[in-house]
């Protein structure tokens, strides 16, 4: 295959879940082909630099090869060559409000805290 839709070829190497979502980034304005933004009709060719935004992180890939159906995972990684930088570690966030469980019930203070936590 020489060439596929962008849409179709984003959902086939599993950037997005559904074709519909990958349609949708499209016409979001989330994808580029070359540097150059892509409506879900352009067609990818191999040797093409395609970059999606997937959720908070973007997704740099190269295409090796072009497929238009969907397919395992080590199918996946002989087609696609990913150039993305890793994900942002996970900042880990202390709880605001700890009680010790075998406390029993709550008294007014503690349910008071935990309002002042909720809405904050």
């Amino acid at each position: 295959m020489e060439s596929a839709r962008v849409d179709r070829f984003l959902w086939a190497v599993r950037i997005y879940k559904t074709r519909s979502a990958s349609t949708a980034a499209c016409r979001g304005g989330h994808v580029r082909i070359n540097g150059a933004p892509a409506k879900a009709s352009s067609m990818v060719h191999c040797g093409d630099r395609v970059v999606a935004r997937q959720g908070d992180r973007e997704r740099v890939l190269e295409v090796l090869e072009v497929i238009d159906r969907r397919v395992g995972a080590p199918l996946v990684a002989r087609c696609v060559l990913d150039h993305s930088p890793p994900p942002p570690a996970a900042e880990f966030v202390a709880p605001a409000f700890v009680r010790d469980p075998s406390s029993g019930r709550p008294t007014k203070k503690d349910r008071r805290a935990l309002d002042r936590v909720r809405r904050a």
